[in-house]
């Protein structure tokens, strides 16, 4: 971790959290299913927007620690996703979350259907 990421006592902020799960999905959707935020925005006219968090904070997270975000897709409705994400220090679960994102269009921000391609590739990518 960056010193900028933590308080004055070295610990990571609260707060700081929701940048790296934030920076873990944008990677997970490009690397895992080849679209960038961008890409969504030209191809489909869509961006996912989170509608609700849930953190809960086991163990902190210090000055200089090498963590790792893991992202798994829970659910998938007609424009709501709900993934889980976990925030790891080597096998230690710093972090647990649940993020509920709805898929919005880019004119308007109302919702809309999750791209018929995304949706085919998330079909058996769900945590029981």
């Amino acid at each position: 971790m960056y010193f900028q990421d933590t308080d004055a006592g070295g610990v990571v902020f609260h707060a700081s959290y929701v940048n790296f799960l934030e920076r873990a999905r944008t990677e997970w959707l490009r690397e895992c299913y080849g679209y960038s935020n961008t890409g969504l925005m030209r191809e489909f006219g869509v961006v996912f927007v989170v509608r609700s968090l849930r953190l809960d904070y086991l163990k902190p997270a210090l000055l200089d620690d090498l963590l790792a975000i893991s992202v798994q897709l829970k659910d998938v409705g007609r424009s709501r996703v709900i993934l889980c994400q976990n925030v790891l220090r080597d096998e230690d679960v710093l972090v647990e979350s649940e993020i509920h994102l709805v898929c919005v269009t880019t004119d308007n921000f109302k919702p809309i259907s999750v791209p018929e391609v995304l949706r085919e590739q998330w079909e058996n990518k769900r945590v029981i």
